[in-house]
């Protein structure tokens, strides 16, 4: 079993920048590959791929709507994954959750929510204009 627990929500101003955090517990952090999705307010709204690294944190890859803007990397030693968002726009405004694929390889990126076994609770991002 693996615990996901995001941090480093909050309310920015657009242009403004944050860190979230998700610290892993549970099983062996290396072997998963980790991603970042999101959910904006609203009826109907469904979860959003952001980004994903590899187990090794050696490949990235990331929505076109955050190219350029956000970083995803990892730190295996501290069993946590993070993403770094800066020129945040209103329109980041989410509820942004880690995931973790446990599961065996099957391709180089995971990109689609099946694609993970395990979600953290998210954390809430406020992007005023």
């Amino acid at each position: 079993q693996v615990q996901l627990v995001e941090s480093g929500g909050g309310l920015v101003q657009a242009g403004g920048s944050l860190r979230l955090s998700c610290a892993a517990s549970g099983g062996t952090f290396s072997n998963y590959a980790m991603g970042w999705f999101r959910q904006a307010p609203g009826p109907g709204r469904e979860r959003e791929f952001v980004a994903t690294i590899s187990r090794s944190g050696g490949s990235t890859y990331y929505a076109d709507s955050v190219k350029g803007r956000f970083t995803i990397s990892r730190d295996n030693a501290k069993n946590t994954v993070y993403l770094q968002m800066n020129s945040l726009k209103p329109e980041d405004t989410a509820v942004y959750s880690c995931s973790a694929r446990t599961s065996a390889a099957r391709s180089k990126y995971y990109v689609f929510t099946y694609e993970y076994d395990y979600w953290g609770q998210g954390t809430q991002v406020t992007v005023s204009s």
